[in-house]
């Protein structure tokens, strides 16, 4: 029996239709990310740690001393090692890098250095892969530390530490796990917006089918549907499908806007930065600002640095009153018109020579500048009446 053909004055009962969506059956190798995600592959993560352990491997390291009038600088054989050459396959730079990149990433919160030395004077720092070491608690105070499986007493080796564990103090933690989940939102959003941007992903037609059929209820029969009626070898041929069974819509696709990825990306950077304790300019959230560039080096660069130097400072000197010191005058930013005016101060003042001022604004040194000076005004009280210009004239 031939089927009825709907008109306006017979009408039907409204039937639900099923929507079927096609969409390039590769999409969600496109859109989604699989496994772990390591800290050190993460760009944004990796372009933190990597700005923290720039900017503390270009720090100069100074070898001081404790004086009586204030702390000194000592140039001597140690210093020089520690400042230029720790390990002999690199600079110091690329030590310190290494040190503070293993205690954020591979480390996991340490960084191990094995001492080198000859009649007992530092001949090389070498630094151990994270893979390679291992630690051993004895007890709730003590430890080893193994590398490659044999043990070493903690005071035979350079052992650097980032955020200790609350119940192995003497063990860092890092941040692993507390930006593990981080790391993997932004390289979900990576895998969304490359494959948006690879237009592999783009849904093309939503077809409406009367009623929730058996024909149309499980993969197989609207496999027949497509073969049937939408699939062809020909590039441009049209679909011919029936008018009373089938509602092609045609929809227009999401775009990276329509999911907000931007504000989602934006908001995991700021929770990277808030975490690794960088401002969230450097990376790429908003604006550069002085005052926040000032306070980074204050409050995150330095703190990591003096825990570098107290290990040195610790394994290293042979002299309680020698302590090695990081140089961060080079890290502030200062306009120069600002570093003038305090330079101009401490010289008029008597607190600086006029060389120790070129060599803070970064100018070579001149002959006859190597002398504290001083304003006549700036005298003790005690002294004012020997001043020949306050008694009415000069002597002559």
């Amino acid at each position: 029996m031939a089927k009825k053909k709907k008109t306006r004055a017979d009408p039907q009962p409204k039937q639900k239709r099923s929507v079927i969506g096609f969409w390039d059956d590769s999409s969600g190798k496109d859109l989604t990310c699989r496994g772990y995600v390591s800290l050190s592959h993460s760009p944004e993560i990796s372009a933190g740690v990597d700005k923290i352990a720039e900017l503390i491997g270009s720090m100069t390291i100074h070898l001081m001393e404790n004086g009586e009038h204030g702390d000194i600088r000592v140039r001597n054989g140690l210093s020089r090692k520690i400042d230029i050459n720790p390990y002999s396959n690199g600079t110091r730079s690329q030590f310190i890098k290494w040190i503070v990149k293993t205690m954020f990433l591979e480390g996991e919160g340490n960084a191990v250095v094995y001492p080198v030395t000859t009649s007992g004077y530092i001949d090389d720092l070498r630094p151990v892969p994270a893979s390679f070491v291992s630690f051993i608690p004895e007890g709730l105070w003590d430890y080893k530390i193994a590398i490659a499986g044999q043990e070493y007493d903690p005071d035979d080796l350079l052992h650097f530490v980032l955020n200790p564990d609350s119940y192995y103090p003497w063990k860092g933690r890092g941040y692993t796990v507390t930006i593990s989940d981080v790391a993997n939102n932004l390289k979900q959003a990576a895998a969304t917006e490359k494959g948006f941007m690879s237009s592999k992903w783009k849904p093309s037609v939503i077809v409406k089918v009367d009623g929730l059929t058996e024909e149309f209820s499980d993969p197989d029969g609207r496999k027949r549907l497509l073969d049937e009626y939408v699939t062809t070898d020909e590039a441009g041929e049209p679909w011919l499908i029936p008018a009373d069974q089938f509602d092609v819509q045609q929809i227009k696709p999401l775009t990276l806007s329509d999911l907000a990825l931007a504000d989602f990306v934006e908001i995991d950077k700021k929770t990277v930065a808030s975490i690794l304790g960088i401002p969230p300019f450097i990376l790429g959230v908003g604006e550069f600002e002085r005052d926040a560039w000032n306070n980074f080096i204050a409050s995150k660069i330095m703190p990591i640095a003096q825990g570098i130097e107290q290990e040195l400072t610790k394994k290293l000197t042979y002299r309680p009153e020698w302590f090695f010191k990081f140089n961060p005058r080079s890290l502030y930013n200062y306009e120069i018109r600002d570093l003038a005016a305090v330079a101009d101060d401490q010289y008029v003042r008597g607190i600086m020579t006029g060389n120790e001022v070129r060599n803070w604004i970064g100018m070579p040194p001149l002959d006859g500048l190597d002398e504290l000076i001083i304003l006549e005004n700036y005298i003790p009280r005690g002294m004012i009446g020997e001043q020949s210009k306050l008694q009415g004239g000069e002597s002559e």
